[in-house]
């Protein structure tokens, strides 16, 4: 039986100026603000941005989910509770751990559906935002990233929207798997052909892996 999914926190926010280390600032989306109400699009959710182009936003990474039982253990870790979508995700929820959710999966969210399409690949944003440097490391270290989805069908989503499982993708590949291949088996062939040959595996991950492939399989 599914656990039920609770959707503890929508947050959305757009590129602005902020504040870290010594009188250093940064152009950034990170710092999120809750909202009740929001329409979800293709691209993302209406009010909500990115700063860097490259390594953020896109399709494939339309909305950030985050695992809201991450927050216990990074408070115990560091013996400091973190602000409510720390981590710049849009949506942080119960029960959908990385290893229990796959590339592929399809999920309801309020009135929009949504696809798991790949893991997030923290950056340096994360630390300057919470003022906790080893906090990408440890990241990298267990694997709670959270992850990334496109969107299926557009809809408003709520505060109190509902998720739940609409579909678990047949190849079982999850997020956690795939974290553990791409940070910590680099030269995993049979791996990363497992992740590989998830067909909605995002766009990015799937150039990154191949060439990663290629470079084992046909070393210069």
């Amino acid at each position: 039986m599914t656990p039920n999914i609770e959707l503890k926190n929508l947050s959305i926010g757009l590129p602005k100026k902020m504040n870290y280390g010594k009188d250093k600032e940064v152009e950034t989306a990170i710092c999120k603000d809750s909202v009740e109400e929001v329409f979800l699009a293709k691209d993302g959710f209406r009010g909500d941005g990115v700063a860097d182009l490259q390594h953020h936003g896109g399709l494939d990474r339309a909305v950030c989910v985050y695992p809201y039982e991450h927050y216990a253990y990074w408070a115990q870790q560091f013996n400091n509770p973190l602000p409510s979508a720390a981590f710049g995700e849009n949506i942080t929820v119960t029960n959908m751990l990385e290893q229990d959710i796959h590339i592929g999966d399809i999920f309801r969210l309020g009135d929009a559906v949504i696809q798991v399409t790949q893991g997030r690949i923290p950056c340096s944003t994360i630390t300057k935002r919470t003022d906790l440097p080893p906090l990408m490391k440890g990241m990298v270290d267990t694997g709670f990233t959270g992850y990334l989805c496109r969107v299926l069908e557009e809809g408003i989503v709520r505060e109190d929207s509902t998720i739940t499982l609409v579909e678990s993708h047949p190849q079982q590949v999850s997020i956690l798997f795939a974290n553990q291949l791409y940070f910590h088996r680099p030269k995993d062939i049979e791996g990363i052909q497992q992740v590989l040959a998830v067909q909605e595996l995002a766009q990015d991950w799937r150039e990154r892996l191949t060439k990663r492939l290629e470079n084992l399989t046909n070393p210069v």
